[in-house]
Parts: structure tokens; sequence; C-alpha cells
């Protein structure tokens, strides 16, 4: 197979996709010889998802470590699967519905949920096809779907485990409730903004005699208030405490209590209590007895509780509570007042705190033993700084609320009998058994309404897709899982779940180390979105880049910080590199023709030794890089090797050696060559299975081979090369900083007392005039430097460059006198801008950046040029 003048990814990757899934090249076999299992669970994407560059980079991430793993020689098994993503699903199918006039109640639970599995098989797969398509090596023989019929023997087996052990409770709590979404949601499942609101302050009559002002955010609640608090400590108002108040609009007396919740610093001072729409409230009405009054129906619409404002919503609720008070006269200001109100994170909907009968996991039991791991060890976080965040939440954990007010998911296992006494079970019949052992007669039962919360599936997913609750081979061999690479969004919706529930099922962390991603933002370190307009479509970077440049770049800009810059210009480079390796192995091709060289048993050739240990030194690099998930200094060693070692040297040096016919070059150049292929393949899979194809080397795809392991080192070799490589820079720099013309041929003497270096010169006479356009190199200790010679310092000599017969000399020197005096009066004119106290104040700050950038360019050119000038003047 020819290679193409150019590379062109679109002509090749869904062909090499395609060749990879027929030969099934990513199915773990338990039962091939191997080192050892290496499994990975992918963060599965909601079914609902299109690729966006969260998912690019941290698929990228994971694949590049499979894919490391398996040339590695271990059974490395990646496993995927998509989340059934119970709000997100449903409100898809919901907003189709509603283009036909219909509601899913207008067509029933059944028909819906039918109409939802139609939906998930004609467009679920959209995502995992978008994650082949960006090269993941996932095992497609075992993917997983939340819903599938393993998964929910799993979910159910936890479930009723976690009720019998008394872990899973029914209760009425608080909880947050979405209007839109009409369903209950976790306290982080809640994004708090900040909102403009105001602070109202309504005067209550107090039945003794008086009255008392109280400030409030939503006087629409007041039609639920069944109490006032004071701070028992705060003695403007405690003697209050015992007296009862009158709600303003409705009448109905409010005891006044003590609480020490209550902050004699905001508003008044006085707090009315709503125990229904109040966490706070709640408790404190928990403890004095006073009545739990819900105004709000489920839609968000005031109830009956709310008199004359029934049916309205929210916000019309609102301002006919204000209008109200005002004609009242009960009104007495309002004051703007910027706070904090809850998101559903999934509508945006503000949502509501309610009163309501839920189901709940008891968390801080799970928590302490996943806690422990993380203290003792057990389990890394990579970065370590995100143990903190860990920590500090799990310490702090609240029960979660798991029911959900859907009809898309898990429905909770749980039966009632007629008394309403519920019976946790594996399925109906298991139901019916506990009741009749209950009630000692068979009985009609009821099956729970509500679905589990999503994350309570994914909770389960490190040993579910493994199939637990059933002794599997997977799971013996594959669990605990290597690693988990995921975004620190969900360090809390599902890292910690799972740590607890796979302690808690298995006995064993379902990971022993947790590598949490950056977040990719743009050039300008905003985070990515649509609204913004900056986000960018990696589908769409597939079509103008390929792919491969999308890894690289993705690779090349990962860092351990918190976030990731992904300019424009980094996709650029990445798709120069890859054109760079393609012309490389073309390069060489060409030259090589249908041999396949062996390396030779042993090389002394500078050149060659120097390209076997830089070789060996990157392979080291890259490894000890990949182990310890520094994504972007294995990419550096690589991109270092092949740009600069490889092609910018060994290539230029090689070439007269190689049209002389000499076979050690051959066999050390393709021996490198095949290599580096092997090194590309885990971060660029495609442009690696191409050229790999075209070597037609053993294994059938590249993915198969062995990654390269570390050789020897020959320093000795590195240390000359660098000299070499310091000596042709200098001619190099005098040419073009002293307008030598392209073609001119110059001559080069180097006055040393180095044997090593005059003997260096001797032996790479021939690259040394190549790279550097000359006729000859001379060394001797007394070698003396014809007038009009540049002069360039190196390493343990003095290099002079004759210039007389080819350039000007004195109207360089001028030259250079001019650009200097310019050089220096910008330099100048920018340090005066610096040590300007009005400027460095009141100019953005990227500007003052600018500015400080210009000082250190015309700094570094005025040095430069002084050399120069210095050269030319002996």
């Amino acid at each position: 197979m020819e290679l193409s003048k150019r590379y062109q990814p679109s002509e090749v990757e869904e062909e090499i996709y395609r060749f990879w899934e027929k030969g099934d090249f990513f199915r773990a076999d338990i039962e091939r010889p191997s080192k050892g299992p290496f499994s990975i669970v992918i963060p599965p994407p909601n079914v609902t998802g299109r690729l966006h560059m969260g998912h690019a980079l941290n698929n990228t991430l994971q694949d590049i470590i499979i894919r490391y793993k398996r040339m590695d020689g271990y059974n490395a098994c990646w496993f995927p699967g998509t989340d059934h993503a119970g709000i997100a699903t449903q409100n898809v199918v919901e907003k189709v519905l509603a283009k036909d006039g219909l509601s899913r109640h207008d067509i029933g639970r059944e028909a819906f949920v039918a109409r939802v599995w139609e939906w998930k098989e004609k467009y679920g797969s959209e995502i995992i096809e978008q994650l082949k398509t960006l090269g993941c090596s996932c095992d497609w023989s075992r993917q997983r779907f939340t819903l599938d019929e393993g998964l929910s023997r799993a979910v159910h087996e936890a479930f009723v485990k976690l009720y019998d052990e008394g872990l899973i409770y029914r209760g009425n709590y608080m909880i947050n409730w979405c209007p839109r979404c009409e369903t209950a949601l976790s306290d982080i499942e809640v994004e708090h903004k900040d909102v403009e609101g105001n602070l109202y302050y309504v005067t209550y009559k107090i039945k003794e005699g008086g009255q008392v002002t109280i400030a409030t955010t939503r006087p629409e609640t007041m039609l639920g208030d069944s109490g006032v608090a004071v701070n028992p400590n705060d003695e403007r108002h405690n003697g209050l405490i015992g007296k009862t108040a009158i709600l303003p609009l409705l009448g109905r007396e409010l005891p006044i209590v003590a609480a020490e919740e209550v902050d004699p610093e905001f508003g008044t001072g006085v707090l009315k209590i709503t125990p229904a729409h109040d966490p706070i409230d709640f408790a404190i009405g928990k403890r004095n007895n006073l009545e739990a009054i819900n105004i709000f129906t489920k839609e968000g619409e005031i109830n009956e509780n709310g008199g004359r404002f029934a049916g309205m919503t929210r916000e019309e609720a609102q301002e006919a509570v204000i209008a109200a008070l005002k004609e009242e006269g009960a009104l007495e200001k309002i004051v703007p007042y910027m706070h904090a109100v809850g998101h559903c994170q999934r509508c945006g909907t503000a949502v509501e705190p309610i009163v309501s009968t839920q189901w709940f996991v008891r968390m801080k039991p799970l928590a302490e033993e996943a806690i422990a791991a993380v203290r003792d060890g057990r389990v890394r976080f990579i970065p370590d700084r995100w143990k903190k965040l860990y920590f500090e939440w799990m310490e702090n954990i609240h029960d979660w609320c798991i029911s959900r007010q859907l009809w898309w998911g898990h429905r909770i296992p749980v039966w009632y009998g007629p008394d309403e006494t519920p019976f946790a079970a594996h399925d109906e019949q298991e139901a019916r058994e506990r009741a009749k052992e209950h009630y000692g007669r068979d009985v009609e039962l009821r099956q729970e309404e509500d679905v589990l919360d999503t994350w309570f599936s994914s909770s389960l997913w490190p040993f579910s897709v493994m199939g637990w609750p059933e002794k599997t081979a997977d799971l013996d061999y594959f669990y605990p899982t290597s690693v988990l690479m995921t975004g620190f969004d969900i360090l809390f919706f599902w890292v910690s779940r799972m740590l607890m529930m796979g302690l808690h099922f298995t006995g064993k962390a379902p990971f022993p180390e947790v590598y949490i991603t950056p977040l990719v933002v743009d050039a300008h370190g905003q985070k990515m979105s649509k609204s913004k307009g900056n986000s960018i479509d990696p589908m769409e970077v597939k079509e103008t880049y390929g792919m491969d440049a999308l890894r690289f770049a993705l690779a090349q800009s990962t860092s351990k910080g918190r976030s990731m810059r992904l300019p424009q210009s980094l996709l650029d480079e990445a798709r120069n590199f890859l054109n760079k390796v393609w012309n490389m192995a073309r390069f060489v091709l060409m030259n090589l023709g249908d041999e396949r060289p062996q390396l030779p048993e042993s090389v002394t050739a500078l050149e060659d030794r120097f390209i076997l240990s830089r070789l060996s030194a990157t392979i080291s690099s890259m490894r000890g890089n990949l182990e310890e998930y520094n994504f972007n200094l294995a990419v550096e060693a690589l991109y270092a090797f092949v740009w600069h070692d490889y092609c910018d040297w060994y290539l230029e040096i090689s070439k007269e050696r190689l049209a002389g016919g000499d076979g050690a070059v051959r066999g050390v150049l393709y021996h490198t060559l095949r290599e580096i292929v092997k090194l590309l393949h885990p971060f660029v899979p495609f442009i690696s299975e191409q050229l790999w194809r075209t070597l037609g080397e053993e294994p059938t795809s590249v993915g198969l081979a062995s990654f390269p392991v570390t050789g020897e080192r020959d320093l000795e070799a590195e240390a000359q090369m660098e000299i070499f490589q310091e000596a042709v820079r200098a001619v190099r720099a005098v040419r073009a900083e002293l307008s030598v013309p392209q073609n001119a041929v110059v001559s080069v003497l180097v006055r040393t007392e180095d044997q090593r270096l005059t003997s260096l010169i001797e032996e790479m006479q021939g690259p040394l005039c190549t790279l550097c356009g000359a006729s000859e190199w001379r060394a001797a200790p007394d070698i003396a430097a014809p007038e009009g010679s540049a002069r360039q310092v190196i390493s343990g000599a003095d290099l002079f460059v004759p210039l007389a017969d080819l350039i000007d000399i004195e109207a360089e020197k001028e030259r250079i006198k001019k650009e200097l005096k310019q050089a220096e009066s910008d330099l100048e004119r920018t340090r005066r801008n610096l040590a300007n106290e009005s400027f460095l104040s009141h100019a953005p700050e990227q500007v003052v950046e600018k500015e400080r950038a210009k000082e250190e360019e015309f700094l570094t050119k005025a040095e430069r040029l002084r050399a120069n000038l210095a050269s030319l003047e002996g």
C-alpha cells in the first residue's frame, strides 16, 4: 500500500473503525494470556446526549489509557453503555407528544413508557456512534443500558437489600420539587443562582396588642404561614415569645415561638414560619408542633389552602399578594435584595421546597466506609486536591431522596397492602409472599407509582455492568476496575455514590484511582456553552481537522489543573504535526521501497546511536507519564522526539548515507519509524493504523502490537549530538541574522583546544556542511579569524564565519545600528508606560500584560542586535 501525497482523515477514519470492529480487536478475552486485567467503566452518557467537548476529552483520555494498557500486554477491557436519564429522556418524549397536542397523562403510563422505548431504539444510539467516530476502543460486546434486564435485576437487589437493612425508608420530609418536571430532586440536582429580588417588609398584628414587622423575599408563601419565630437571645423581640400574631389577608392565628436558627441581623430579626415550604421553617415547625400547610399544587400553582389566590401561578400570586397587602395597609416597604434561589439542574425552573412523602437512603452509615477508603489510601484522587472537597461533602452528607414522580425509569420495587404497609421485593410474587406472611392471608397489592432517581442505578454501574448480583466470570476477573476517569461536576452525583455502593455490596472499592478531568474552556478561560456561542462541536472539528487532530490537541492541553484551554491554534498545530508524521513516513518508505530492513546488531554512527538513545528516553518518559496520567507531558515527549530528534535532525543527517546505500542507516531509520507508529497509536489511532497497514507489519492492527519498551541510553552520543546541534544552530543564526544570501556557500572556522570537539567536526564533516550550506569546517587551537568574520561562542570553542566576500560588512553594521536604535527607542517608551502608575491602575489587565510582553520582546531584540554588531566588529 502506498501513501498518498497528503493525509486525508475523512477518507480513512470510518473505514478504519469498520476494520477494527470486523476484526473484533477490542473484545477482552479472559482466557487470553496477559499481564493481568485492566478495566475501566465508561461514565455512561445520557441516551439523549450528543457528543460535546467534555465527552470528547473524557473519552479520549480513557481511550489513550485503555489502548496503552492493551498494547502493554494487559487484558484491557473498557465497559461501555448509556444511561436512561430519567428526567431528560422523559422531557424529550413529552415534547414530541406535545407537538401532537398530547400529554403523557392522555395516553397513560404503559403507552408512554412504550413510546419512550421506541424513541430510545430510534435515537438512543447516536451518542454511541459518535463515540466510535471519536475512535473509542470499547468492548462493544459488553455494552449495557441502565434500564436493561440485567441492570434492573441489580437495582431491585440493591433496593431490597438496603430496605431490609433499614437503610431505605419512606417519610414526610422537606424535599426540592420541580414544578416543570413535576418531580422531587435531590439536593445536588439543584443549582443555586443569585437573583435580583426584593425584601418585602410586612406588618403582622399581635392578638394581645401591638404589631411586628417581618421581612420576606417571598410574600406569596405567607399563605402557608403557621407560626412566627424570634431568637430567644434577641432582647428586641424575645418578649413576643408565647404571644399570637395574626396573618394578614387570611386572619390565621400564628403562635410566636423561640428559635435559635433566627438570624437577628436578617431583616427585622423576626421570621415568619412556613413549615411546608422552607427547610429551616420545617425544622422549627416540627419542634414546635406547627402545622405544615402546603399551598402549592404539583404544577406550582396555589391550591385551595391559598384562599382567594387559589389557581394562580407563583408569579401571579406574588403580585396579587403584594397588591392585597398594600390595600390592607400591611406592606411597610420594599427593599431591593440579591439572594440565591435554587433551580432545577435539568430545566432551569426555580424549585419549590415542599413537604412530601418520598423514599430516602440513609447516607451517613454508607458514607463512613467510603470516607475511610479515601483516608487510608485504598482510593486515590488525581489530582489530590479533590480529596478535600470529597471529605467536606461526605462528612456533611444528607439523606438522599431517591424517589422521582416520573414514568420513565426503574419503578420502585415496593408494593402496598390494604393498610398502606410497604413490602420491598424483587418482583410482585415475592411481594405477595411477604404480604401473606404479614397479614396471614392473600391481599390485594398496589405497586409504588414513583421511579428511582437515575443516579441510583448509576451508583451500581461498576459492578452491575459485570453482571452483579450474579457471580459472573467478568465480575470475578475485572472487578474492582483499575481507574475511574470522570469530570468534577459529577464527583457527588456519581463518584461518591459508586464508592458507597461498591464498598457496601461487594466489600471492595470499585476503583483504586479516580482521575478528575479538567473543564474545557475557550481561549479566554470562559466555560464553553451553546448560549455563549463559544462551544466547539467535536463533530464539526472532525470535518475540518479529523478526529486524530482533536484527540492530540485535547491530550496536549490536559494538565492536572481545574480547567484547560482549547484554542483554535492548538487544533492547527495538531493537524500540522500529523501532516509532518505523514510526510516523514512517506519519505522513509519512498527511500526503502518494499524493503523492511532489520535493526543492525550494533550501530556505530553517532547519529544512529543518538536517535536510538533518544527513542529510549522518549519511551521511558511516555510510559512514566501515562502511568501517572500526565497526558500533556507524554504528548510533549512524543512531539519533541518525532518533530525535532527524528525529522529535524536524524532524517536530515541520514539523507547522504541513504543516497549512498548505507544498510545500517536504513535499518535504524525503519526501526525508529515503526516504533514511532506504535507510540502514536494510543493518541492518534486512525493515522497510526493507516501507517501500520502501509508498513505491512504484524500483528494485523497496531493496537495489538506491543508498546515499545525502554532500551539502553547512550548518553555519550546524546552529549556529542547536542554539541553538533549547537554548532549548526550557531552558523544558521549567523546566516539568518546577518542577511547572508540563501544560496551562498560559507566556510566555518572553529578555534578550540578540545580534541573531542575537533574529532566530532572531522567525523560529522559531511552533515555539518550539508546542514549549514558550508564548503568546509576546520578546527584547530590556533585558528585565526579573517577580517570581516562573524563570531559565535559555543561550548568549548569560538566559531567564525568569514563574510567579507559574501555581504557588505559596513552596510550590514549600519543596518544593525539603525535597527538597534529603533529597538532601544521602543523599549524606552514601553518602560515609561510600565512605570506610569496611572496607566497600571486604569488600563485593562490584558493591555498591561500586552505591554509587558512588548518589553520582553524589545529587550530580547536589542540584546540580539548588540551581539550581532559585536560579532561583526570582532
